[in-house]
């Protein structure tokens, strides 16, 4: 009867420890399930909330582009500007060339000592504009014969082209013309009006 009682005694045991054993696997199981499951739902809530290094770097380097195509675009800009600036500048150099006249004494052909400055300063204007090519245009007063005042003018011309050539302008550059009396700038019969007539004008004729 005894050792009946310690049988039954152990088979309650055993028993008992295995259901414990068994309560006791299942609840790790479904708590490592939990672990296992909630570890991707933490990792994908940190790369909602922060951007990867890649991300990062990406957006680093659209910054950086950004910054280089502005930086390029004011270059380019002040590029423009400044291509304007030296087309105003040299349409200014051109007006200038072409406004001022060399004048002569009566009858004479010599460049005066007063205008060998200004000569000078339109034969640097040339060097500086290689594809420009001039004309020099000869004129006399009214006083004496066509046929005179014609040949006057081209004396006077070829003056003004020797002294341009002395200066290092290629004679190819330059031609002359003589237009005598034809062309006066003041229409009166006085000095006043013949010493603004006795005069060289420079045309700019090829660029």
């Amino acid at each position: 009867m005894k050792r009946n009682l310690i049988i039954v005694t152990l088979a309650v045991f055993v028993c008992s420890t295995i259901f414990l054993l068994s309560s006791c696997a299942k609840k790790q199981v479904v708590t490592e399930e939990k672990e296992i499951k909630a570890v991707p739902e933490e990792v994908a809530k940190a790369k909602e909330e922060k951007p990867s290094v890649k991300e990062e770097k990406e957006k680093e380097m659209e910054r950086e582009e950004k910054v280089r195509l502005e930086r390029l675009k004011e270059l380019e800009l002040a590029k423009e500007r400044e291509a304007e600036e030296e087309k105003a500048w040299q349409a200014r150099r051109s007006a200038k060339f072409e406004a001022e006249s060399i004048y002569f004494d009566f009858d004479k052909s010599f460049i005066r000592p007063e205008y060998r400055p200004g000569l000078k300063k339109k034969a640097e204007f040339l060097k500086d504009n290689l594809n420009i090519h001039i004309r020099i245009e000869g004129n006399c007063d009214e006083r004496g014969t066509n046929e005179y005042n014609l040949a006057l003018g081209e004396r006077r011309a070829d003056s003004a082209k020797k002294f341009l050539v002395s200066l290092g302008i290629s004679p190819d550059r330059t031609e002359t013309i003589s237009y005598g009396e034809e062309r006066p700038l003041s229409l009166g019969h006085n000095e006043n009006s013949w010493t603004q007539n006795r005069r060289d004008d420079f045309v700019i004729i090829k660029k």
